[in-house]
């Protein structure tokens, strides 16, 4: 009796190693504990509680653990990214520091040999010394603007000494007494200014108005076109009245009734002055030292130094002119290389964005599994559960994340 048994053992031992069979009898295994698991789950027991903690614990923990590695791959290149950036405008702002030097030392260049080339055309230097002037009259109509300061022939001051607020031009004086002196200033009637209109590089004449804006005449026809509301107005130096390059104004263009009238603003409030500053000009013959030779006799022809001068000038425009061309090409190279990096730059925005939009949706996942594995029963359409939902529909979902 007990010889059979043991065969009966036997027999279905070896049936359950055929590998079909242990296939088959895996599957069912695991369908078996499935639905153990399930119908555990239903029951809140205190075994049952300490088995869901563990299993949530464990899956947590793993979870965090395999993620250790993405998140240092994505934070390493979060940091490189930044550095990247960082870096380019270091290199920016220094090749832009390294420009404006340039361009000053080209600019001081400029002005020395401007100042040179003056001195070979008049013979001598001049100089200018700003002096500070209180305003003690205010001679102020409807139509005539004037001021009286407390400078006068023994301060050197002269007719024709250009008055100043702070860099600007105000006006000119036309009268000298020996301690007073009156300005006429440019907003008078009177007063007519030859200026240059940048950076269209347009001549012209301002005449006052006897208020705050003086107009724009005397433009050559067809070149008012060009200009706009966004052109300066400086003394253009003709006629040896003023200074060139001094600061006057801001252009305005009034259209109305077909009639294009341009005007200048001036950027000093005449009415609020209080000290203005006479610039004292004085000059210096240039002393020609040494022995005199042939090539000296030569330059004493004004025709001949003329010409020399001029020469200079166009030698002096064409180094400019090649400048400014090796400017422009090395400008449009970095205007290129820019707009590249601004590409790759957005690539790399969107490629990080559909990361971490991507690391929101697991970080959500994992964040529904986690609460599945604890109130999952609670929300689970059972027999005994009628009030729950179906398995993954979207109440359930919402019913497992609000149970937090």
């Amino acid at each position: 009796m007990a010889s059979s048994r043991d065969d009966f053992i036997i027999a279905i031992r070896s049936a359950f190693l055929k590998k079909s069979t242990q296939q088959k009898f895996s599957l069912l295994t695991l369908v078996l504990v499935s639905i153990f698991v399930i119908l555990l789950s239903s029951f809140d027991f205190r075994a049952v509680r300490i088995m869901k903690t563990g299993i949530n614990e464990f899956v947590y923990r793993s979870s965090f653990v395999v993620s250790i590695p993405e998140n240092f791959i994505k934070n390493t290149f979060i940091n490189i990214a930044e550095y990247t950036t960082f870096y380019n405008n270091y290199k920016k702002n220094k090749d832009e520091l390294d420009e404006l030097r340039s361009r000053n030392i080209s600019s001081e260049i400029t002005q020395y040999e401007n100042k040179e080339l003056k001195e070979l055309i008049n013979d001598y230097v001049s100089s200018s010394d700003k002096i500070l002037a209180k305003i003690i009259v205010d001679r102020d109509s409807p139509f005539l603007k004037s001021i009286i300061i407390n400078k006068g022939s023994k301060d050197k001051i002269k007719i024709g000494t250009n008055i100043y607020d702070q860099s600007y031009l105000v006006g000119r004086v036309i009268e000298v007494n020996y301690k007073t002196s009156r300005v006429l200033l440019l907003s008078d009637l009177n007063s007519n200014v030859p200026v240059t209109i940048a950076p269209q590089n347009i001549q012209a004449i301002i005449t006052g108005q006897g208020d705050d804006f003086g107009q724009i005449k005397y433009i050559k026809e067809g070149l008012s076109d060009e200009l706009t509301e966004e052109s300066i107005v400086y003394t253009s130096g003709t006629g040896a009245i003023f200074k060139s390059g001094i600061p006057i104004g801001k252009l305005k263009i009034n259209e109305e009734d077909m009639d294009k009238k341009m005007y200048v603003e001036f950027y000093s409030d005449f009415s609020q002055l209080k000290y203005v500053f006479a610039e004292v000009l004085s000059k210096t013959e240039v002393k020609n030292s040494g022995n005199i030779s042939e090539n000296d006799n030569e330059n004493k022809n004004p025709i001949d130094a003329k010409l020399r001068i001029l020469e200079d000038e166009i030698k002096i425009i064409e180094d400019s002119n090649a400048k400014f061309k090796q400017e422009n090409e090395r400008l449009k190279s970095e205007i290129n290389n820019l707009n590249n990096e601004i590409f790759k730059s957005q690539t790399q925005i969107t490629s990080q964005r559909d990361t971490i939009k991507q690391f929101n949706l697991d970080k959500e996942e994992l964040k529904f599994l986690r609460l599945n594995l604890v109130h999952g029963h609670k929300c689970r359409k059972t027999f005994l559960n009628s009030k729950g939902f179906i398995v993954g529909t979207s109440d359930y979902k919402k019913c497992v994340l609000n149970k937090e």
